[in-house]
């Protein structure tokens, strides 16, 4: 058997990509035989898991903020990154050397041997064995797809999130909300806390949790916010507004009352109000207004929509989008009511995108952009100073427009 070697981390990455015979192979045996093979489990430290259709991210970052503020030592595993490999695994706020992927992925690929893996499954094991190599109090994991088969879920986490509860992925996950709902629920364990921030999370879902034994924590049941405008209160008490949404703020709360962590008032709120996620409404001009988010389905979609209404009403609303072609287009384009001009884009490279002409024709437009950035550079263009620009699809999408902003 031949070891590679490899030299830099885009070395790294290139092998990761043509290791296996599927971008995606869902399952478990292997990466779990690879993880005991480098005895990566269990991590030293709590461990949340955490995973939904949407909102995974958001409340990721919002626990994170939040036990640092406190002053624990926190690792976050997620996915995709938007421009930086490393951005998937952050230490205390922060990424990592490309020399320690590296030694990661050297690591994992000693001790592979024969067994093929997965871009996804090579990178959260590389993931665990950094997590092994730094002083840790709590690693959050943030789920790639579904939960049961993720590589993720080779962990017992401490306590389970399942945020969201909608349709994406359909290939992998099923047409309804149930066969979806039964694949998040996947991550429950016997025993320990799952905590579900879907208000409406199928009879499935309740039937597995049943079924699993976990001690389910339902928003509307166990846990309650309340949005107030300029303020919002978790179980009647008041606390800093974040910019990330609210029923994510919600559900991070009763994750982290569950941790058995001693976490101030005053470091929730600080971490609440620090809390940030590249590609959730991040601004990335002021006159106009330019926003850039990740949302890429009709879930993510109406979210985004309402927001747009709530912050800028009264406000001409131009859209700039570029999707991928598996995703539910018409149905993700039906839900941004807000936008009144839209900016139809091509997403060159990228061999999933959808063809600029496929959504100008459910957005009745002839007019295309060969790119996000002249999309985005004509939308500009055409708006006042008091107008917003938002540029939403999918991560590909804004990957093209973040090192513009920055």
């Amino acid at each position: 058997m031949t070891i590679f070697s490899g030299q830099s981390l885009a070395d790294w990455l290139f092998h990761l990509e043509n290791l296996h015979q599927s971008a995606i192979d869902m399952g478990l045996e292997r990466v779990r035989s690879v993880a005991d093979d480098a005895k990566l489990l269990p991590l030293p430290a709590k461990t949340l898991l955490v995973g939904g259709t949407n909102g995974k991210g958001t409340t990721c970052a919002m626990l994170e903020s939040m036990l640092m503020a406190a002053g624990y030592s926190v690792a976050v595993y997620s996915s995709p990154h938007l421009i930086d490999y490393r951005e998937r695994l952050r230490v205390n706020g922060k990424m990592l050397s490309e020399a320690e992927h590296c030694q990661a992925f050297a690591a994992i690929e000693q001790a592979r041997g024969q067994t093929s893996l997965t871009y996804f499954e090579f990178s959260t094991l590389a993931a665990l064995w950094l997590c092994h190599q730094h002083s840790l109090d709590v690693v959050i994991l943030e789920v790639g797809l579904g939960g049961r088969l993720d590589a993720t879920n080779i962990v017992d986490a401490d306590v389970a999130v399942v945020t969201s509860i909608d349709l994406d992925h359909q290939a992998f996950l099923g047409n309804t909300r149930e066969s979806v709902a039964r694949e998040k629920v996947g991550i429950a364990r016997h025993g320990k806390p799952l905590v579900c921030g879907e208000p409406q999370p199928t009879a499935v879902f309740l039937e597995e949790v049943l079924r699993i034994g976990a001690r389910l924590k339902w928003v509307g049941r166990d846990f309650h916010y309340e949005d107030q405008g300029l303020s919002w209160t978790f179980n009647g008490q008041d606390y800093a507004r974040p910019s990330l949404p609210l029923p994510n703020a919600a559900t991070a709360l009763q994750t982290l009352s569950l941790l058995g962590l001693e976490v101030s008032v005053d470091a929730i709120n600080q971490g609440l109000s620090q809390a940030r996620l590249p590609g959730r409404m991040q601004v990335l001009g002021r006159s106009p207004l330019v926003l850039a988010d990740v949302a890429h389905n009709p879930h993510a979609a109406r979210y985004l929509n309402a927001e747009l209404e709530r912050r800028y009403p009264g406000k001409v609303i131009h859209g700039v989008c570029a999707m991928l072609s598996d995703k539910d287009i018409a149905g993700t384009l039906a839900e941004m009511s807000a936008i009144s001009c839209w900016y139809p884009a091509e997403l060159p490279g990228v061999g999933r995108a959808a063809p600029a002409a496929t959504l100008g024709k459910l957005l009745g437009k002839d007019k295309t952009f060969a790119d996000v950035k002249t999309a985005l550079q004509a939308a500009i263009k055409v708006a006042g100073p008091d107008s917003v620009v938002i540029v939403f699809g999918s991560f590909y999408t804004v990957a093209q427009v973040l090192p513009v902003g920055e």
